[in-house]
């Protein structure tokens, strides 16, 4: 067994343990955690698979962004433990069918007839100073510029509608406070000093 090999084992082991865990985990925030390591270890495969640039995204987009956001969500809610776990047993038998027959499915699409050796060989190995995130780069500037920049305008479309969602008109029972009434309100026009008698 090469070094290769036995890094690829180690870091399919924690992939398949760590992914459990986060189904078989009763706390939220351990399953949330598990599954960051499963993020981490999916991305060490990706480097084994010389996909730096899929590798370095996933941990950076996902486990430096997305899962924090889903921790702090997490932490912030006041998850009841025992209305979560209340229809357990009564719907088991429905999700291990289920379960079964995502895992044939996985095996049938995925297994080693259609992506064996014999199908897909191992690709030959790159030299020292190949860059994969060069080589993608070239790749998405060249053959798939429309597709990129189209891509590109349907988000700047989604960012442009959120905004004009989030700055529209002020309704009339709207209660949120108006920032620009705020800024220019005077302190004569808010505070008012009575005087009175003191009383014994």
């Amino acid at each position: 067994m090469t070094i290769q090999q036995g890094i690829f084992y180690i870091f399919s082991f924690l992939t398949v343990l760590s992914a459990s865990m986060v189904i078989l985990s009763k706390n939220s925030v351990r399953a949330l955690l598990f599954l960051v390591l499963t993020f981490v270890s999916m991305a060490g495969l990706w480097m084994l698979l010389e996909s730096e640039f899929l590798s370095i995204t996933l941990v950076l987009v996902y486990v430096g962004a997305v899962m924090v956001l889903f921790l702090f969500v997490v932490m912030m809610l006041d998850v009841e433990l025992a209305s979560v776990h209340e229809g357990f047993t009564r719907y088991l038998p429905l999700g291990f069918c289920i379960a079964v027959l995502i895992v044939v499915g996985l095996v049938y699409a995925v297994g080693p007839k259609n992506f064996g050796l014999e199908s897909v060989p191992i690709p030959a190995p790159h030299p020292v100073d190949f860059s994969n995130i060069e080589r993608l780069g070239i790749i998405l500037y060249t053959r798939f510029i429309y597709p990129f920049e189209l891509a590109g305008v349907l988000l700047l479309s989604a960012i442009i509608s959120a905004i004009s969602l989030t700055f529209r008109q002020r309704r009339e029972n709207n209660k949120a406070p108006d920032p620009h009434s705020q800024v220019k309100a005077l302190k004569e026009e808010r505070l008012r000093l009575v005087k009175m008698e003191t009383r014994k």
